[in-house]
């Protein structure tokens, strides 16, 4: 079967998983991933084979769009208010994770080296907001904590990656220096920083001087939206930043850059359906590639076992599910010792701090979902070393990182509908409460502004009175959304305030 059409057959598994996983009680919390890593694996047992990438090639091809989408959706309201938390999320347990889990796991595999283990403990840090907002699809998370996870998947991403880079880079020259290192990422996250903010900043200006004195076809600036990501990666690239760093920070510019309100109405809403078809594709892609080479990855994976001094393949079992509870361990360990200083420090300042309950630190613990990101960084790993020999463990890395995905996955659809339920969340500070009050009075209001507004055209122009009340009700429902004070509603309200698409 030639490749083109075991893509064809990945995209159409694709579709299917969104009918597949509605068609699933709502008893049984099954995730999307889940399901197109179920129809990846019976593509590969149907037609024997798959798709072969280069991992240069597929790392090009999945991450700066993904990344760059990132930034440009995320609630920046949230982001905003919860950056402490986000930070010390993104950062500072992706560094306890990469250096605890990294000796851990080299402690469980001897024979796997310490610098891999590294890359192995790097590339599973990042977590993936899509898998979990598949599970909150049918067990609702509260709004403020799929903000911060949101948010620390945005970072954890670049930092994650990063790390991962490193751990490789010394694993394919044998060296690693801490104050070389440092050095480095300096150099690779502010150049790769400043590279996605100057180059989308261009591409707008230059886009809009072009439209002003020659004018545009109707496509190209979701066209130009699409390449950005891309242009953003190729650059830092070429000037040894950080890619990643730069996708990230295009995202994030464009966000701003829309503000300006030039791009017009029907654009913006044209260019998020086509948004949301890449992100959608490219995401399920991803898992469908994943179940796809499961099979393979678990045969190449037994071999590396084997090379361990271990004959069954029932260690490689054991191996995941002890790589899994010490990422969880570790980010459950993190999570309350930040909740324990924060709670300190409102207490010097007198400030009256309810303590959470714990299986609020629990539900964040086990929100940490792995994902996309995860997979497509692992399938990155160099096949040949340098000196031309293979690349220590590679298969093994891989099988684990992708158990690690499906572990988590499990863990979160069975683990978070407990500690949800009923689940009582401290009370937001009254700054904050009157925030979110004058937000929805002005969400209430938008909405009798533009029924308002839809009654006067329609009445002035029958003609275009069907195109008048679609569009309004698009646009009602938006902040209707956000009314119900869903995660999902406040996510959309949110695109909707910064007019960014």
């Amino acid at each position: 079967m030639h490749s083109i059409e075991v893509v064809l057959a990945m995209l159409l598994a694709v579709v299917a998983s969104g009918y597949l996983v509605r068609v699933i009680p709502s008893s049984i919390p099954v995730p999307l991933p889940l399901v197109q890593i179920a129809l990846g694996a019976v593509i590969s047992g149907v037609f024997g084979q798959g798709v072969t990438l280069e991992p240069e090639i597929f790392f090009l091809l999945f991450l700066p769009p993904l990344l760059f989408l990132d930034g440009w959706r995320i609630p920046k309201v949230g982001l905003f208010r919860d950056k402490a938390v986000i930070l010390e999320l993104a950062f500072g347990l992706v560094v306890f994770t990469v250096i605890g889990a990294g000796y851990l796991i080299h402690w469980l595999i001897p024979a796997m080296p310490l610098a891999v283990a590294f890359a192995l403990a790097a590339i599973v840090s990042p977590t993936d907001p899509v898998a979990v907002s598949s599970i909150a699809a049918r067990v609702p998370i509260p709004k403020r904590l799929m903000h911060i996870l949101e948010g620390e998947s945005l970072l954890n991403d670049a930092s994650g990656l990063v790390c991962f880079s490193f751990a490789v880079a010394a694993v394919m020259t044998g060296y690693f220096s801490l104050a070389s290192a440092s050095r480095t990422f300096l150099w690779v996250a502010l150049v790769g920083l400043a590279i996605g903010i100057g180059v989308t900043a261009l591409i707008s200006a230059t886009q809009s001087w072009l439209s002003r004195h020659l004018g545009e076809e109707a496509g190209s600036p979701i066209l130009i939206s699409l390449l950005t990501p891309f242009g953003a990666y190729l650059v830092a690239e070429h000037l040894d930043a950080s890619g990643i760093l730069a996708a990230v920070a295009a995202g994030i510019t464009m966000s701003y850059v829309e503000l300006s309100g030039r791009a017009l109405a029907t654009t913006r809403v044209q260019r998020a359906a086509v948004w949301d078809t890449v992100q959608f594709s490219l995401n399920g892609i991803m898992f469908v590639l994943l179940g796809e080479q499961l099979p393979g990855i678990l045969a190449r994976a037994a071999v590396s076992v084997e090379e361990t001094g271990h004959l069954s393949r029932w260690w490689l079992l054991l191996y995941a599910l002890v790589i899994s509870a010490i990422l969880v361990s570790l980010r459950f360990g993190w999570v309350w010792v930040s909740l324990r200083i924060n709670l300190f420090k409102a207490g010097a300042r007198d400030e009256a701090l309810r303590r959470p309950d714990w299986r609020i630190v629990a539900a964040v613990s086990l929100a940490g979902v792995r994902g996309a990101i995860t997979l497509a960084g692992v399938l990155t790993l160099p096949l040949l070393l340098p000196d031309g020999s293979e690349f220590p463990a590679r298969d093994l890395v891989i099988f684990l990182a992708a158990a690690v995905i499906l572990v988590s996955l499990v863990l979160a659809s069975v683990g978070l509908p407990w500690l949800l339920r009923d689940l009582d969340f401290p009370e937001e500070p009254a700054e904050l409460r009157a925030e979110d009050g004058a937000r929805r009075e002005a969400a209430a209001a938008a909405i009798e502004a533009v029924e308002r507004t839809r009654h006067a055209l329609s009445s002035a122009s029958a003609a275009d009175a069907d195109l008048y009340t679609n569009a309004a009700v698009r646009v009602m429902a938006d902040y209707q959304k956000r009314l119900e004070g869903s995660a999902g509603g406040g996510v959309e309200a949110e695109r909707l305030r910064a007019n960014r698409f």
